[in-house]
C-alpha cells in the first residue's frame, strides 16, 4: 500500500461521499429483507456472497488464502468482532427500530473504539476524547427522546446496536494487534469467508434458511445489494481512500453515513423523520469532530 497523505483532494472526497452511500444504504437494505427474513440469514447472505465476489480480486491480485489452521485463527476472530455480532445484532435491532435510528447509533463506534483502544493501553483517552465520548452518549440520550421505557422494544432494538458498536471497537483493537501488515483485501476475503462459515452454522441451527418461504424479488435484489455494495465493492473503496488519505480521513464517512440512512429511509421506506433524529445526529457528529481533533484545532489555524 503507498503511503498515504494526509490531504484530501476532490477524488478523496467523492469516493467518501459513495462510501457513505455504499455504508448508508446498507441500512435501507436490510431495512427492506427484515420484512421477509429472519436477521441470521440475512447476515449470511450478506457475507457469503460478499465472501465470493471478492474472492476473484484477492485472487486476480496474485494473494494467497492462509495455508495453515492457524493461519486462519487472526481472521476468526475478526470475523467474529468486525462481521458476525455486529451485523447480527444490527439486523436483529432493525427489526425493532428504524433504519435510520440504527445508522446514527451505529456511528458512535469511534467513541467506543476510542474508549477499547485506551483501556487496552494502546492509545492515550486525551482530554479532548473524553470530551467526544460524553458528548456522543448525549448525542444518543437525545436520539432515544424523552421516553426512556427500559422495557419497551425499541429500547432492546438500540442496545442491540450498541453492543455492535462497541464489538467494532474491540475489532479495530484486534486487528491493530493481530493483522498488521496483512494486506487490505486479503484481511477483508479472509475475514468473510471465515464470517459465512459461522454464520452458515448459526443459521442452519437457530433459524433453518432453507424451510422459509423463498424471498420475493425486492428482498433478493436487497440481498444482492447488501452484499455486493454494501460490503463487497464498500470494502474496495474503503482501502482505496485509506491508501490515497490515510485512516483519520477516512475515519470520516461515520459522519455521513446517519444523515445517508436517515435520508434512505425516510424518501424509500416512508419512515419518519423527527426533530430529536436531526439534533441527536448533530451532536453526535459534533462528537465525532472533537474526538476526531479538527474541530479543537480550528480555533489555532484561525
Amino acid at each position: 500500500m503507498a503511503a498515504a497523505g494526509t490531504q484530501m483532494d476532490e477524488r478523496d472526497w467523492g469516493l467518501l461521499v459513495l462510501l457513505s452511500i455504499l455504508w448508508g444504504g446498507s441500512f435501507f437494505f436490510t431495512g427492506v429483507a427484515v420484512a421477509e427474513l429472519p436477521p441470521l440469514t440475512i447476515v449470511l447472505a450478506r457475507v457469503a456472497i460478499a465472501a465470493v465476489l471478492l474472492l476473484p480480486v484477492l485472487w486476480g491480485s496474485g494473494a494467497k488464502l492462509p495455508e495453515s489452521l492457524p493461519g486462519w485463527v487472526p481472521f476468526l476472530v475478526m470475523g467474529l468482532l468486525n462481521n458476525v455480532i455486529p451485523f447480527s445484532l444490527i439486523v436483529s435491532g432493525q427489526t425493532l427500530i428504524a433504519s435510520g435510528v440504527a445508522s446514527v447509533l451505529n456511528a458512535t463506534t469511534p467513541l467506543f473504539t476510542v474508549l477499547v483502544m485506551a483501556a487496552g493501553g494502546d492509545e492515550p483517552l486525551a482530554p479532548g476524547r473524553v470530551v467526544g465520548v460524553l458528548a456522543g452518549l448525549a448525542g444518543v440520550i437525545i436520539l432515544r427522546g424523552e421516553s426512556l421505557d427500559i422495557a419497551g422494544g425499541q429500547t432492546l432494538g438500540m442496545l442491540l446496536c450498541l453492543v455492535a458498536a462497541l464489538s467494532y471497537g474491540f475489532s479495530g483493537l484486534w486487528g491493530r494487534r493481530r493483522l498488521a501488515g496483512v494486506p487490505p483485501l486479503t484481511a477483508a476475503t479472509c475475514q468473510l469467508i471465515c464470517s459465512s462459515v459461522v454464520m452458515l452454522a448459526l443459521a442452519s441451527v437457530i433459524e433453518r434458511p432453507w424451510l422459509l418461504p423463498a424471498p420475493s424479488l425486492q428482498t433478493g435484489l436487497a440481498l444482492l445489494a447488501t452484499a455486493a455494495l454494501s460490503t463487497a465493492l464498500a470494502y474496495v473503496v474503503f482501502f482505496r481512500i485509506l491508501a490515497r488519505s490515510g485512516a483519520s480521513n477516512v475515519m470520516l464517512v461515520t459522519l455521513l453515513i446517519p444523515l445517508t440512512a436517515i435520508l434512505l429511509g425516510h424518501f424509500l421506506l416512508g419512515e419518519p423523520l423527527e426533530a430529536r433524529e436531526i439534533i441527536g445526529a448533530l451532536v453526535i457528529g459534533g462528537a465525532l469532530l472533537i474526538v476526531d481533533g479538527r474541530a479543537l484545532r480550528l480555533p489555532q489555524r484561525a
